[in-house]
């Protein structure tokens, strides 16, 4: 049965830092990381923005860090439509099927409810099992499931507005579907603007543009959107973001990110491609002209671009050949520039920088590097005020 959002309206406390985090995904080292990186502490206010939990290694280690976090410091912490798959679980008597054909046969261990199984000493082997695990969650996560259950689906405040998936109406958002908020695909091209910020995640960023993967928040302040899923666990690039909102309305916003990748040091210059592609998730179908054992010569069938592709990346999938997100984006580097490294071949290597991916052809010096050599490479600050 359908049911109305629930909205907590709040006053962010004055002369304090907000950061909003969303699509963590259960991925406890990205969420300790972009926090370091950041220089959390417990001065600072958090939000995040759902998809606390599922499709990573760490579900049930990341939602009891989440609900110690929240417990001492000022945390507020939104549902996505990740986070509701375990309370539907339990409430859905005679749901088993459905639910391990469409979640458990798809996620396998990195699914909460498989990794509380299996905490409890409860391996499950099949949706016979279910039942049994419904008794043993109820039984044994009682503190989890009620953190869990109590989530709220948005957050307003004066001059903000944060929900997971994204919103119709800003003033009155007690009046949407819930699971309109949890789940809102493509919510950017939907057109909407908002009089408050409106701070999204869900859709991966590097989903929104055809040309250069991005992973850094996508910022419209003529329409006041932040989008910040970097794609955290669901990209091979992915990143967890950390927006800063500005110390005043109209100010700066600034960002962190941690992508768990090694550092290196460019010691080349490297102009930028002209006109590059981005093959994403959902338009990814190519035919392999070429096959190579490193890289493949495909041509994207939306596009018809011909572009080389990453050999391991391509797979078959309904009949057809697809690719993980590919791009032919040669990034503008300088000597000395912090470089993220995805892959290393003979010839180049794909980097990222500033949360964008694209190949490298020059030389690099491998780190270890110093804390704030790799800390430059994940903060950047926006200021909308020079863009006017």
């Amino acid at each position: 049965m359908a049911r109305k959002a629930r909205v907590v309206r709040a006053r962010l406390p004055a002369g304090r830092r907000v950061l909003a985090i969303s699509d963590i995904h259960g991925n406890l080292p990205f969420l300790k990381g972009v926090l370091s990186a950041a220089g959390y502490g417990a001065g600072d206010v958090l939000v995040l923005v759902g998809d606390l939990v599922e499709k990573g290694p760490d579900s049930l280690s990341t939602l009891r860090y989440i609900m110690d976090l929240a417990a001492r410091n000022d945390v507020y912490c939104l549902r996505g439509n990740c986070d509701n798959l375990v309370t539907a679980f339990v409430a859905e008597l005679g749901e088993e099927a459905r639910f391990y054909r469409h979640y458990l046969s798809v996620w396998g261990r990195r699914s909460l409810l498989l990794q509380m199984g299996e905490a409890a000493g409860f391996p499950v082997r099949g949706p016979e099992d279910l039942p049994a695990l419904r008794e043993v969650i109820q039984a044994r996560f009682a503190p989890e499931l009620a953190f869990l259950s109590a989530l709220p689906e948005v957050l307003v405040t004066e001059d903000y507005l944060f929900v997971h998936g994204g919103v119709d109406d800003e003033e009155r958002p007690e009046d949407m579907d819930a699971w309109k908020c949890m789940k809102n695909d493509d919510f950017l091209s939907q057109g909407r603007a908002f009089r408050r910020w409106c701070v999204v995640g869900h859709w991966p960023v590097t989903l929104y543009r055809p040309d250069i993967p991005s992973a850094a928040p996508l910022l419209l302040p003529e329409r006041h959107i932040a989008s910040i899923d970097g794609g955290c666990c669901l990209k091979l690039d992915g990143q967890l973001n950390a927006l800063v909102l500005p110390a005043a309305p109209g100010g700066a916003f600034s960002w962190f990110a941690y992508d768990g990748l090694p550092t290196a040091k460019a010691l080349d210059r490297q102009d930028p491609s002209a006109d590059p592609v981005n093959i994403r998730w959902g338009r990814n179908q190519v035919q392999v002209l070429e096959r190579g054992e490193r890289l493949s010569l495909c041509r994207h069938l939306e596009t018809g671009r011909v572009l080389e592709v990453l050999t391991d990346y391509l797979y078959e999938r309904d009949g057809a050949v697809r690719c993980q997100d590919s791009t032919d984006y040669r990034l503008p580097v300088e000597p000395g520039d912090a470089l993220a490294v995805v892959r290393r071949l003979p010839d180049r290597a794909l980097v990222k920088k500033d949360g964008v991916t694209g190949w490298y052809f020059g030389r690099l010096a491998q780190g270890p590097f110093p804390g704030e050599f790799q800390r430059k490479r994940c903060g950047k600050t926006i200021d909308f005020s020079k863009m006017r």
